[in-house]
């Protein structure tokens, strides 16, 4: 039994939490016991909370026993946060040794939002030093791997909670993407991850409350739990400058919808980007799918061909922003490449980055005519499979070398510039039994569109089914 709540939808959890078939407590106790097997093969949750977890489920237990109609849409949940999150009287390291004892005095805003809707924090998940690089590593917890196969990386950075909920864990867990930390390990692990518009999960507290590169959102193990965490975290709130007015509780109604005659742009590549012939390969075959779905896919995808520029320049001047004020007196504590993006922002110019304003202009615009001709533009979330957990970032695709350590995830970087919603869903496997997913991009804003292409999909093809053998499902 404790392995099947393990791996039930959150969807049908919280439905059985409700209908009294089984406690909030023996929910948690399933979960904690599934961290303690497999965590320590994979390393993906690195401060766990469990006898709070425990003490807030035997209170849930007795409010719902009390009265249970107030209970919250995520009511007995288990949840972890990514170690980038603030959670207050929770270490929150940020993955460097310069924060190795830092514990918060407050939380999140979609922290808050979380447990107001009933879920029960259950830890933190791993993440590389301040989310910098799709790989899971850091001086302070190590490496994370890969579920399905213990020699490679599980992506990054929402890496540690791409794991988590592949092994089943939690059912639902948060993560970040800034060139694709969401998406990335969502492809590398078989799960779901969606980045949203700036703003829909509105972030707080931040730094630099106007900045549209970085966004919170949700990853499960299916579109429609993703769908039901992003309608808890999502909607206004005042600390949020660019934060949506939309409620979130839209998100909740039914996913189905029919796509007979929508049209799709398919790009195999973005238009030229370096791409393994294995992930294509995977993604070739998925075609007919939406065909078979009723759309009207067509090759093509809009010149991306600032966007490059673009991201290095935003990313550069968020990390000078950011870290840099801490590079004088901890730089031996930083990985090289932080400390190398913190320096590139530090060179910047005024007109260089007014440049990359412009052209950020001119590439959204273009963009958004295509995409008044496409509902929906289809491409990998990962230009390369899962890759050896030693190597730290990707330095060439089919032999062609790549100038920096983030350029090999540009399939998702160069969307992130747009400001465009986007998921990745499962899509399925090398010929080496590696994950492989499929991004969907939307209209602006049009985070439901995303959700129901990718949860039709979803049902379509059944990839999600599939668990990594030390999961023991």
């Amino acid at each position: 039994m404790s392995s099947d709540l393990c791996f039930l939808m959150a969807t049908e959890l919280t439905r059985r939490i409700r209908a009294l078939d089984v406690s909030v407590t023996e929910v948690v106790q399933a979960h904690l016991a599934q961290i303690e097997r497999v965590n320590p093969k994979v390393n993906a949750i690195v401060t766990l909370t469990a006898e709070r977890a425990l003490a807030d489920a035997r209170a849930k237990d007795a409010a719902l026993a009390r009265d249970p109609t107030t209970v919250g849409p995520l009511f007995g949940l288990p949840v972890a946060h990514k170690d980038l999150v603030p959670t207050r009287g929770i270490r929150t390291t940020f993955g460097s040794p310069i924060y190795r004892d830092h514990v918060p005095d407050q939380d999140a805003l979609f922290v808050q939002r979380l447990r107001a809707a009933g879920a029960v924090t259950i830890g933190k998940t791993n993440t590389p030093e301040f989310g910098a690089g799709s790989q899971t590593f850091n001086e302070v917890f190590g490496r994370t791997l890969n579920p399905y196969d213990l020699t490679k990386t599980c992506g990054g950075s929402s890496g540690g909670a791409a794991v988590a909920l592949a092994c089943g864990m939690v059912p639902i867990a948060d993560g970040s993407d800034t060139g694709g930390s969401l998406r990335n390990p969502a492809s590398f692990c078989n799960v779901v991850g969606l980045r949203g518009a700036p703003g829909r999960v509105p972030p707080w507290p931040a730094d630099n409350a106007w900045a549209t590169l970085h966004v919170p959102g949700p990853m499960a193990r299916t579109v429609a739990d993703v769908a039901l965490m992003l309608a808890v975290m999502a909607g206004p709130d005042p600390r949020s400058p660019i934060a949506i007015s939309e409620p979130g509780d839209r998100f909740r109604a039914p996913l189905d919808r029919g796509f007979k005659g929508v049209r799709i742009a398919w790009s195999r590549d973005l238009g030229g980007l370096p791409v393994d012939r294995r992930v294509t390969a995977v993604l070739d075959r998925q075609r007919a799918t939406f065909e078979a779905l009723g759309c009207d896919v067509e090759d093509g995808q809009p010149d991306f061909g600032e966007a490059r520029q673009v991201f290095q320049v935003l990313r550069a001047l968020t990390f000078a922003t950011r870290y840099g004020p801490l590079l004088a007196q901890h730089r031996h504590q930083m990985k090289d490449t932080v400390v190398w993006n913190i320096e590139e922002g530090l060179k910047l110019t005024a007109r260089e980055i007014g440049e990359a304003e412009v052209a950020r202009t001119r590439l959204y615009h273009r963009v958004r005519e295509f995409m008044e001709r496409h509902e929906f533009l289809l491409a990998p979330a990962a230009q390369v499979p899962p890759f050896d957990v030693s190597q730290p970032y990707v330095t060439e695709i089919n032999g062609a070398p790549l100038p920096t350590y983030i350029d090999w995830m540009r399939v998702c970087s160069d969307i992130t510039v747009t400001g465009l919603p986007a998921i990745s869903v499962p899509a399925g496997f090398t010929d080496e039994g590696l994950p492989v997913g499929l991004q969907i991009v939307g209209r602006h804003r049009d985070e439901w569109g995303v959700l129901q292409l990718a949860h039709a999909f979803e049902q379509a093809t059944g990839f999600y089914r599939r668990r990594p053998p030390l999961s023991g499902c």
